[in-house]
């Protein structure tokens, strides 16, 4: 069920969630790609993944990069094994992450 505004019944609570960020919607020959903007390259994407972070345009979640960089892999590896990624992409995950660790942890200290 759709809400008079186009926003399908559940997203309406992922846009709140992500700090009023709206859905943008992008047509392609094949069908239409929704998301909430985290930053360029960085989505949450209503369906895909379980609404978990990933790399706009894949599955690929923002976490398993980050889970192969922790365990020691380098850049230039993880982008061999994902093509499909940029390193700009990396990078604005690593930022994005590194943004909301200091988030969480002045928001504790307050």
């Amino acid at each position: 069920m759709s809400y008079s505004n186009g926003v399908k019944r559940g997203q309406n609570d992922l846009a709140t969630k992500w700090h009023g960020r709206k859905l943008v919607r992008e047509m392609s020959a094949e069908s239409a790609y929704e998301y909430y903007p985290i930053g360029k390259h960085v989505v949450i994407a209503p369906g895909v993944c379980g609404g978990r972070p990933t790399f706009k345009g894949t599955r690929i979640e923002v976490k398993t990069i980050l889970d192969c960089l922790r365990e020691g892999r380098t850049i230039h590896d993880v982008l061999k094994s994902y093509p499909s990624l940029g390193r700009a992409a990396v990078n604005e995950a690593m930022a994005l992450a590194t943004q909301a660790f200091a988030d969480q942890f002045s928001l504790q200290a307050a």
